[in-house]
């Protein structure tokens, strides 16, 4: 490596550790979106926060293998380090993945309630069915979501499961798995623009593509921390163009909602953090 490779690895050390290091005591941030994004061999988990405000906040990012229940607490572990409240009635906007939805049960026990991403679960449903099936099945799910209470959307679900499920028995499973956290945001009663903003990932996936157009000449990954030197740098850069999320002026609404919603119900205060 030479002297001005030397000198912007160091440089990108120091941004990763200040980054990374940064307190988030003074943050009120009743929403935290989770997802990951591969790089050659490594799976990156990033955090990004949504505050009272609508503003929102890169929290954090983590390296590992795949989106494991050990990665994501050792970054929910890495926020709580940092400062992040606990015992705050909070919503996670998650992919779906089955390590992230154990860990956050597991850090923030009832305190938190999860929106699986609507947009994900939608490709995960198309991935089953032919091409000349996918726009009624989506119409339909959208149909769905756009239900005012929750037993409706579970019931226009259920059925489209099915209407299918003798023909295309892979997405009408897909269609039922998870499906009470897909219609979280209804059962809160959140204003359609906003709730447009946070029933999907599409907010973290944004900062995904900064990181993939910043890191795009990269011929080789050499290890997790140069993976994660980058990921730093680029997310330092998607920062700079952050705008309140649309829909924000419904977040005093949205944040009554979510409190009734996690007072109302026994909570598990325990935390357990390997």
């Amino acid at each position: 490596m030479g002297f001005t490779g030397r000198l912007l690895k160091a440089r990108t050390l120091r941004q990763m550790d200040e980054f990374l290091s940064r307190p988030l005591g003074d943050l009120d941030l009743p929403v935290i979106m989770l997802d990951g994004t591969g790089f050659g061999d490594h799976m990156l988990v990033a955090a990004l926060g949504i505050d009272s405000t609508g503003r929102k906040h890169v929290l954090g990012v983590t390296e590992g293998s795949t989106e494991s229940e050990q990665v994501c607490r050792g970054l929910l572990g890495q926020l709580m380090e940092r400062g992040l409240v606990v015992e705050r009635a909070r919503l996670f906007v998650i992919d779906g993945g089955k390590g992230l939805r154990k860990a956050i049960r597991e850090v923030f026990g009832g305190w938190a309630l999860i929106q699986r991403c609507q947009v994900h679960k939608l490709r995960n449903v198309m991935d089953h069915l032919p091409e000349d099936k996918r726009a009624w099945v989506r119409a339909a799910m959208n149909r769905a979501w756009e239900q005012e209470t929750v037993e409706k959307a579970r019931g226009k679900l259920r059925h489209l499961a099915s209407q299918i499920e003798d023909e295309y028995p892979g997405a009408a499973r897909s269609i039922l798995e998870g499906l009470d956290e897909t219609l979280t945001l209804i059962g809160l009663c959140v204003r359609p623009e906003l709730a447009r903003t946070l029933r999907s990932t599409n907010a973290i996936e944004n900062l995904q593509g900064t990181l993939k157009r910043v890191t795009r000449n990269v011929k080789r990954w050499r290890g997790g921390m140069m993976a994660l030197r980058w990921a730093v740098a680029a997310l330092l850069e998607a920062q700079k163009k952050f705008r309140r999320v649309k829909g924000y002026a419904g977040m005093p609404q949205f944040i009554a909602s979510l409190e009734s919603a996690v007072t109302s119900k026994p909570l598990d205060r325990k935390q357990r953090i390997a």
